[in-house]
């Protein structure tokens, strides 16, 4: 088994600055990730006009917008990284925006209900991720539903709590395996804990294939302050530490490994117990 895919989860912490995006995608690229996510969204197509009208918070997520024009630069600048660029989509003319630049889609776990844009996802034909938070069984039934009706055939499902962030004890990762079995596609955690036992515990005990995090780069995003977002030291540990244990996995067979071999002759004779073999005495010259 090989490591899990890392995303990193952008957000809303990129301030509309097209260089401080290409710095997410470079520190992305240098702790270990595979993929790296942004957000298209427009909060007239996001929220209700009637919460717009009462929330001057909501309304000033205007500032969060990514820009349509960086969509072509920031897919080149992953390229150049050798990382995968993906998007989530949050109206349906999105879709169709991002179709010449993204590897896969993400659909939020908001979005999990809205089936016009799960089909229009769907039907594109690329790779689709899930998530899941705050869902049942049967809405995630639903949803899978609709995207395998509609035509997608890489689909994965990631295990997510809507929590900013998640207490361990409310992490749930047994659920991945659940997601797994009932649905027969590769399954992830997207992690709002900020917790490396979590991710250790999600990959190496729940076989989770894909892991999507929150990323900033040094606490100045605007989503840094909820407490949900990994900083690139914390998070470049916890893929290394995380990737390095497959190597330990080996084929299985019971044999002795290559850095035992010179004690094999120091083990105990069996005819009086005493270490080493007998014929190693007969040569050793200390």
């Amino acid at each position: 088994m090989t490591s899990p895919l890392f995303v990193a989860e952008v957000s809303s912490n990129h301030h509309r600055d097209l260089e401080r995006c290409f710095g997410f995608i470079d520190t992305a690229a240098a702790v270990g990730c595979g993929a790296v996510k942004f957000q298209l969204f427009r909060i007239e197509e996001l929220f209700a006009p009637e919460i717009l009208e009462k929330s001057p918070a909501h309304r000033a997520r205007k500032e969060w917008e990514l820009p349509v024009e960086f969509l072509p630069p920031l897919a080149a600048r992953c390229r150049e990284r050798g990382i995968q660029f993906s998007c989530t989509p949050f109206y349906l003319d999105a879709v169709e925006e991002l179709l010449p630049h993204v590897d896969f889609y993400k659909i939020a776990s908001y979005e999990l209900l809205w089936t016009d844009l799960l089909t229009a996802c769907a039907r594109t034909g690329k790779p689709l991720v899930l998530s899941t938070g705050m869902a049942t069984m049967n809405e995630i039934n639903a949803a899978v539903g609709t995207v395998r009706t509609a035509g997608c055939h890489d689909l994965t499902l990631l295990h997510c709590v809507s929590g900013y962030p998640t207490p361990l004890d409310q992490c749930n990762l047994a659920a991945i395996k659940t997601l797994a079995e009932n649905f027969a596609c590769p399954t992830g955690w997207s992690d709002h804990s900020v917790s490396p036992a979590v991710i250790y515990r999600a990959v190496h005990r729940w076989n989770a294939r894909m892991i999507e995090f929150h990323l900033d780069l040094e606490g100045e995003g605007e989503e840094f302050k909820t407490g949900h977002c990994w900083l690139p030291e914390q998070i470049q540990d916890v893929i290394a530490v995380t990737s390095s244990g497959f190597a330990a996995d080996g084929t299985g067979a019971k044999i002795p490994a290559a850095a035992e071999l010179p004690d094999r002759e120091w083990r105990a004779d069996p005819s009086d117990g005493l270490r080493p073999l007998r014929h190693i005495r007969e040569t050793w010259h200390g």
